[in-house]
């Protein structure tokens, strides 16, 4: 198995063991520790994808599981972040962008398994790398605020304004990356064919 595989498998790990972090009430600073595995976790996902091109070690396994894992952790750490959100208002509003969210990759990924049946390659674009990229920063800030939610209340009214104003940055590209796929692909949805 090459590096860009093992990353990839790194990713899918610690998915188990940051869902365990976040419930687990004992371990102290669980949300800093959280958002430093998210981290990881997104720094081998930039790194796989780079070493695998330069290298010539691109593979079908690679192809299929690492996008897989990014959307596995993702939907994982905003169903985490739901769960311990504490505020009605905001748990709605976190609920929303997790189901655009998952729905706009539910939409691309069928869109591309369709497209690919034709024997099209549908690369990444570059709305797509900001919106993952928007994610991870507001995973990340969210559950640092999350850690630091007393101290910060005591400084300003809203404990959580940097990770939440970068989710709904990263909602906004969500529903835009969509969007561009679906129009760039979208004959491939005639229900005729």
């Amino acid at each position: 198995m090459n590096l860009p595989n093992k990353l990839t498998l790194l990713r899918v790990v610690l998915i188990p063991v940051f869902v365990a972090v976040v419930f687990i009430t004992a371990i102290p600073y669980r949300f800093l520790i959280a958002a430093a595995l998210f981290a990881l976790a997104s720094l081998t996902d930039m790194l796989d994808g780079k070493i695998a091109r330069k290298r010539g070690l691109v593979t079908d396994f690679g192809k299929l599981l690492d996008p897989l894992a990014d959307k596995i952790f993702v939907t994982a750490a905003l169903l985490c972040i739901i769960c311990i959100t504490e505020q009605p208002v905001w748990r709605m509003a976190l609920t929303v962008a997790a189901i655009i969210i998952v729905g706009r990759e539910f939409f691309v990924t069928s869109l591309r398994l369709l497209v690919a049946g034709s024997g099209v390659v549908v690369p990444a674009a570059f709305m797509g790398k900001v919106k993952t990229t928007l994610q991870m920063v507001a995973i990340i800030c969210i559950l640092i605020e999350t850690q630091f939610a007393c101290e910060l209340r005591s400084v300003i009214c809203f404990e959580h304004w940097v990770g939440y104003i970068a989710l709904g940055a990263a909602v906004v590209a969500t529903v835009v990356s969509g969007v561009q796929y679906g129009v760039a692909y979208g004959s491939y949805l005639d229900p005729k064919k």
